[in-house]
């Protein structure tokens, strides 16, 4: 009892000592960030995310704060998810598209965060509907068909681009932006296929008329020339000339057909002035 009352003193201050230490110890993992808040203001961040820090470099570990004064706000330090709820975009092809989406991000300003989120929930509540925008503003000035291609992947990149502007009011970094689905609304593909089989039938008539037209202009000037070429003769030997348009008259008119043909002309007839020269 007497040994009580000589050490009970530096005892409690001992306990007292201790359960002041553990309250001032922080330990930080390597998978968070650590913010100490001092009286409402970000004062010390501990563990912050630097892409050039090795693994066991990054200030991970134990570290201290004033117990009550100091608060720890804990950020994840690796990728987050945005989830988009399922949107209907219009396309330039005036098609409406189920889309889902999401992006990736990190907190790379936790201070930032801080004093303009305070928690990665928020940043998250807040991303949400600014990829949903960014989104519909990017895949409204593309077509459905665009969205099969490889111009895919640039459509991405400037919706990431988008969004990581926004994100950096923050202090987060938006690392990928991806497209889980793009579909038509039920029913709505058959609707489709018909309107590009109608749009492929007017183009083929189109085409078809183009080339009638054009056919019709390579036979114009062909009979011009053919023409020309009959006048040029006719106008170096008109006699000549007579001759042959008169042999292939002849040729056709009394030509035996069928059932044969009568013709009655009188002799001196000028039809038949070439049967009377030698």
């Amino acid at each position: 009892m007497n040994l009580w009352q000589d050490y009970k003193l530096p005892v409690v201050l001992g306990g007292i000592g201790l359960v002041a230490l553990m309250m001032s110890m922080i330990v930080v993992p390597e998978t968070e960030q650590a913010v100490i808040v001092r009286t409402g203001r970000p004062v010390t961040v501990y563990n912050q995310f630097n892409p050039k820090a090795g693994y066991g470099q990054t200030g991970a570990g134990v570290h201290f704060r004033i117990p009550i004064v100091d608060r720890v706000i804990r950020i994840d330090k690796r990728l987050l998810s945005v989830d988009m709820q399922q949107q209907q975009v219009l396309s330039t092809d005036q098609l409406r598209l189920n889309v889902d989406a999401y992006a990736r991000y990190r907190i790379i300003d936790p201070v930032k965060m801080v004093e303009t989120a305070g928690t990665t929930e928020r940043v998250t509540e807040q991303l949400e509907p600014i990829l949903s925008s960014v989104l519909r503003q990017e895949l409204g000035k593309r077509t459905f068909e665009s969205l099969l291609t490889a111009e895919r992947g640039k459509a991405m990149e400037n919706i990431r681009d988008g969004l990581d502007r926004e994100a950096r009011e923050y202090g987060a970094q938006v690392v990928d932006v991806r497209i889980k689905r793009a579909d038509l609304p039920e029913g709505a593909l058959e609707s489709a296929f018909t309107r590009m089989q109608a749009a492929r039938t007017e183009e083929s008539r189109t085409i078809a008329a183009q080339g009638q037209k054009d056919a019709q202009i390579i036979q114009a000037e062909a009979e011009a020339q053919a023409a020309k070429i009959y006048a040029e003769s006719f106008g170096k030997d008109p006699q000549f000339y007579d001759f042959y348009r008169s042999m292939q008259s002849y040729s056709v008119t009394f030509a035996k057909g069928d059932n044969g043909k009568t013709i009655l002309l009188s002799p001196d007839n000028a039809y038949l002035n070439h049967f009377r020269q030698p």
